[in-house]
């Protein structure tokens, strides 16, 4: 089964999405709310229209087809429909599953959030810009376009097993957006997204995600991308913001933190996996990276487990 390291991170960082709700509405209309989770997505399955969200000065105008990712922004106001007739204004809410407005489908909207684990969080929020915005109209965004009218199609459907084929739907529409996005942005902002879209660069990544216990040496990366010491170097810490050395660290971080996470791993023998020359070596990288000892890591994660099981009813 082919393996690369975008699908590496996202299984990583446990990458989903939930739908969230929806509308349909004619005429002219308003809609604001206030947004709680940091990646918030939205997807124009119908009609157009225009978006403005906090740190925006110009306001967005969205398609049919398009997709929205709202990173970290406070609220979001949307607003659509032509004439001089009057503005019908509604709330929504993450409880809304759908909401037809008003008997009407001149504009329908689907929206839901990005869920990642702690780790992931940090990685997708610094790897994105404030707003994504992904056109439904570009010749690569045809999967996406299929995606979200299949979408909406069990959501007002709702049909016998709905609930799962909106939740496998959801799933494929993370990759979905970040591979259109990829496609379609000019220059992707510095970091580990850049990094695993570049195709000089994508030799050299592949072994150190394949092989992270290896002591990579400097020259060996750079002869896997075709290239120079000097230029290797360079071209990686421009893309990626940080040395060769400095981003397989990193990764070496984000594996100890998966498996410290999803079963009883002994420090010891990770350490070992991970390339580290002793228990105490491998702590010490840790507690620099994460910021605690990997013991305590382990039993936090556990502990937020815990509460999160006590807090679902019964």
């Amino acid at each position: 089964m082919p393996t690369d390291q975008l699908s590496e991170v996202l299984r990583l960082v446990e990458a989903r999405s939930a739908i969230g709700g929806g509308f349909a509405v004619g005429g002219n209309w308003t809609t604001r709310f206030e947004l709680e989770l940091p990646l918030k997505f939205m997807a124009m399955v119908r009609g157009s229209a225009v978006l403005r969200t906090n740190g925006i000065v110009v306001p967005i105008e969205l398609g049919m087809g398009d997709v929205v990712v709202l990173n970290s922004r406070r609220w979001v106001t949307l607003s659509g429909g032509q004439g001089d007739g009057s503005n019908a204004e509604f709330t929504m809410t993450e409880a809304n599953m759908f909401l037809p407005v008003d008997g009407r489908d001149d504009d329908v909207l689907i929206g839901g959030h990005i869920d990642v684990n702690r780790v992931g969080t940090e990685l997708l929020v610094a790897a994105l810009p404030p707003v994504v915005h992904v056109r439904g109209t570009a010749e690569d965004a045809a999967q996406l376009r299929g995606l979200i009218e299949r979408l909406y199609d069990e959501v007002i459907e709702d049909r016998i097993g709905a609930g799962f084929a909106i939740n496998q739907h959801s799933q494929l529409l993370v990759l979905a957006v970040l591979r259109a996005y990829i496609s379609q942005a000019d220059e992707l902002p510095v970091g580990w997204l850049r990094v695993v879209a570049d195709e000089r660069l994508r030799p050299a990544v592949r072994l150190m995600h394949a092989e992270p216990g290896k002591p990579w040496r400097l020259d060996e990366l750079a002869r896997a991308s075709a290239m120079s010491r000097t230029s290797f170097a360079e071209r990686f810490r421009s893309v990626a913001g940080v040395p060769p050395l400095t981003y397989l660290n990193r990764w070496r971080m984000l594996l100890a933190q998966r498996a410290l996470r999803d079963g009883d791993t002994r420090v010891g023998p990770l350490a070992v996996e991970l390339g580290y020359a002793s228990e105490s070596a491998f702590s010490n990288a840790f507690k620099r990276e994460v910021g605690v000892s990997p013991l305590r890591y382990r039993s936090r994660v556990r502990d937020e487990l815990s509460g999160r099981a006590e807090s679902v009813p019964v």
